[in-house]
C-alpha cells in the first residue's frame, strides 16, 4: 500500500532518479514539499549512480519513491488514486537523440504512450498544473538563431525530437480540451553533477582522465548553449511558485530554459582540458544524424515571467563538475 500524505502540497516526480529529476526533487524536498517519485530504474545508463542519487532522496521524510514505469496506466492510476496529486512534474523519458536512431521502440513507449498515460491521469484526478520537459532539439535544423518559442518546430531531425515535439502537441490537446494547465520546458543541453553519462561533458572527462581518445564530431565546429543544473532547477521551481498558465482559452505555455550564450565545443573541450591539467587525444568525426550545427536559446520569455536568467558560466560548471566526478570516483589528485 501507498501511504497517504497528508498537508503539504504534493509534486508527482516522474523520472526522479534521473539526472534533472533528481535535482528537482532534492530541491523541492529542501523546500518542504512532499514528493512522489516514480522511476523505473532502465539499464540506459549506470544504475550504481541511479541508486547513488535516489539514495540521498529516501532519506527525507516527506519522499516517497515507486519502482514502476509510467507506460504503466493501472499503476499510475493507483498512485493519483491514493494521493491527492497537486501538481506533476513529467521528467521520464528515454533519452539521447543518437540512441533513438538504434532504438526507436523505446522512445514511441517512454516518450509518448507513457506521457499520454500520464496526461489521462492529470485529466482524471484534476491535477492544479502539469509541468513536463521537451527539448531544444524540437528546433531541428532551424537557421534562426537564437531559438524562439514561437519559431516553426514541425521538421524534427531525429526520432526524440519527433517524441518531444508530439509531447507539446499532445499537452496542448489536453490543456485545449480539459483545461489542464500544462507548462513545456525546452531544456538546452544540461550538464553538472549528477549528471548524465552518455552527455559530452562527462564522456570527455571521463575518457581525458582514462586517457582514451575523445569523439569530436564536425572537427568541433559545433556550438551548444549548455546549460548549468542548478540554473535549470532554479528555473523550474520559479514556475512551480509562479503558478499554472492563467489562459483561459488554453491554459498552455512553453519556455525556453537554455543560458542564452553558446559555447563553440572546442572551446568547451579545452575548458575541460585546463580543469584536469591534461590534454585530450581527439579523434575528429563528422556530424552525426540528428545532430545540428548550433543551438541557442531565447530566454526573454522565461526572465519576463520569473524573473530570472541563467548565471552560473561554463568555466564555474565545468569545475563544480571536475570536482564533483573526482569525489565520487575518487579520483587521487594525481589523475
Amino acid at each position: 500500500m501507498l501511504e497517504i500524505f497528508t498537508g503539504k502540497k504534493k509534486i508527482f516526480v516522474t523520472g526522479c532518479a534521473g539526472f534533472i529529476g533528481f535535482h528537482l526533487s532534492k530541491r523541492l524536498l529542501d523546500e518542504d514539499f512532499q514528493v512522489i517519485g516514480i522511476d523505473n530504474m532502465n539499464d540506459y545508463y549506470d544504475l550504481n549512480l541511479k541508486n547513488d542519487r535516489l539514495n540521498r532522496l529516501v532519506k527525507h521524510q516527506n519522499f516517497q519513491f515507486i519502482k514502476g514505469s509510467i507506460e504503466n496506466l493501472e499503476l499510475l492510476d493507483y498512485i493519483f488514486s491514493q494521493n491527492k496529486i497537486d501538481m506533476v512534474v513529467n521528467l521520464a523519458a528515454q533519452a539521447g537523440v543518437r540512441y533513438s536512431l538504434e532504438h526507436p521502440e523505446s522512445y514511441i513507449q517512454s516518450n509518448l504512450a507513457g506521457f499520454t498515460n500520464t496526461l489521462e491521469c492529470c485529466k482524471k484526478y484534476k491535477v492544479n498544473h502539469f509541468i513536463y520537459a521537451s527539448s531544444s532539439s524540437v528546433y531541428g535544423d532551424n537557421r534562426k538563431i537564437p531559438f524562439s518559442e514561437d519559431d516553426r518546430v514541425d521538421r524534427p531531425i531525429s526520432i526524440y525530437a519527433a517524441t518531444k515535439r508530439a509531447n507539446e502537441l499532445l499537452a496542448y490537446s489536453y490543456s485545449s480540451i480539459y483545461k489542464i494547465p500544462s507548462t513545456g520546458l525546452r531544456l538546452f543541453t544540461v550538464y553538472g553533477p549528477w549528471g548524465r553519462p552518455d552527455m559530452a561533458l562527462f564522456t570527455f572527462t571521463d575518457a581525458i582522465i582514462n586517457n582514451q581518445p575523445i569523439e569530436v564530431y564536425n572537427n568541433g565546429n559545433m556550438k551548444r548553449d549548455f546549460t548549468y543544473i542548478d540554473d535549470v532547477v532554479e528555473s523550474i521551481y520559479r514556475l512551480i511558485k509562479k503558478g499554472p498558465p492563467k489562459n483561459t482559452r488554453v491554459p498552455y505555455k512553453i519556455y525556453n530554459i537554455g543560458h542564452n550564450a553558446p559555447l563553440r565545443l572546442n572551446y568547451f573541450i579545452e575548458l575541460i582540458e585546463e580543469e584536469l591539467g591534461k590534454k585530450a587525444v581527439k579523434k575528429y568525426l563528422p556530424m552525426q544524424p540528428g545532430d545540428v550545427q548550433e543551438t541557442f536559446a531565447d530566454i526573454e520569455e522565461l526572465e519576463n515571467d520569473i524573473n530570472y536568467s541563467p548565471i552560473v558560466t561554463a568555466e564555474e560548471g565545468i569545475k563544480r563538475f571536475i570536482r564533483w566526478y573526482k569525489e565520487y570516483y575518487q579520483i587521487s589528485k594525481k589523475n
